[in-house]
């Protein structure tokens, strides 16, 4: 498990630019990028109460979602799909809400919850926003736009760093955020 890539925007937009390392802030999220801060950044939450604490700092999404989207005929660079640290060799949706982690020697997020899919994947590629939800043979769906999360401790995160899986004591299911 590692850190395939990493991402930011200054400004609100789908997509992100490579960066050849991101600098976690503890509390706050990716320095530099749009959606940093304590209270919310998305524009869409902060329309709705712009004092609500920020639970989206940090967008992480698996590497692999990207090589499977391809198979299917879209194309997808690190940083397209708005993620701020794309990973390799973890299945990020499928942990539990709380799980921790440690990114590269310092930086440890917390998840959150799922990213929410929205219309904005759709804009971007036409077709893209149904590849995101994955229907399971046992009638249920999986959601795969990647995962939400809070800086716990700030540090440096660059491409090839280890990812560290803390699970939480009292494990529960991701909801979308």
């Amino acid at each position: 498990m590692f850190v395939e890539a990493t991402s930011l925007s200054a400004r609100h937009g789908f997509c992100k630019e490579p960066q050849i390392f991101v600098r976690l802030i503890t509390g706050l999220g990716v320095e530099g990028d749009a959606h940093a801060g304590r209270t919310v950044q998305h524009l869409y939450d902060k329309r709705k109460d712009p004092s609500q604490p920020n639970r989206k700092q940090v967008h992480l999404l698996d590497a692999e979602f990207l090589e499977d989207v391809a198979l299917k005929g879209f194309t997808l660079r690190a940083g397209e799909f708005g993620e701020n640290i794309l990973t390799r060799g973890i299945a990020l949706a499928e942990l539990p809400e709380g799980t921790e982690l440690t990114l590269g020697e310092d930086a440890v997020v917390q998840l959150t919850g799922l990213r929410n899919p929205c219309v904005q994947i759709d804009r971007f590629q036409r077709g893209l926003l149904a590849e995101t939800v994955e229907q399971l043979g046992s009638g249920g769906r999986r959601f795969r736009a990647g995962v939400m999360g809070i800086v716990l401790q700030g540090g440096t995160v660059a491409a090839g760093d280890a990812i560290c899986v803390k699970l939480p004591t009292h494990p529960k299911a991701m909801v979308r955020i």
